[in-house]
């Protein structure tokens, strides 16, 4: 069983509008969500393996973030170009491309390819549906396949989805 979690980047700040949106860094609610969020998945005992990010800086600065909360070593954390701003079939394409030996594996990206991949990726008939993706949003599923390299939209069983507001 793999155990997956979809995590949007905490609130960004939009005070420079010269800045480029890749370069854009959290703001003051973002720096704040971010260890609450991760002190929330270490209460339920998430232990990954692996840790992948978008390589823009507010995406980046929220795994270090949370990282830092799960005992997670961050020169660990994997950077991914392919995770900014993507479609939920290329974020499927990293799940796909994870090393066999990771059992869970935490994303950091944005929306709306991580609400949408969170939807796709719940097993249809599930109880349960991550219907609303905020910032710092988690969506955390079991997998049944055996293999990352198999895995397939559908074949999560969302077990939690958490959002700042309702921690």
């Amino acid at each position: 069983m793999k155990e997956l979690l979809l995590i949007r980047h905490a609130k960004s700040d939009w005070g420079d509008p010269g800045l480029d949106d890749h370069d854009r860094p959290l703001n003051r609610r973002g720096l704040r969500d971010a260890p609450r969020m991760g002190k929330a998945l270490a209460e339920r005992k998430i232990s990954p393996d692996l840790i992948v990010t978008s390589s823009a800086n507010r995406a980046r600065t929220t795994a270090s973030l949370v990282a830092a909360e799960l005992g997670y070593e961050e020169s660990l954390i994997k950077v991914e170009s392919g995770l900014y701003l993507a479609h939920p079939e290329e974020i499927l394409q990293v799940i796909q491309g994870i090393d066999e030996s990771v059992g869970c594996v935490l994303l950091f990206g944005h929306n709306p390819g991580m609400h949408e991949a969170a939807w796709q990726m719940t097993r249809p008939g599930s109880p349960a549906s991550a219907d609303h993706f905020p910032t710092c949003a988690v969506a955390r599923f079991q997998i049944s396949a055996e293999f990352w390299g198999t895995v397939a939209f559908g074949e999560g069983e969302l077990v939690d989805h958490l959002y700042p507001k309702g921690l």
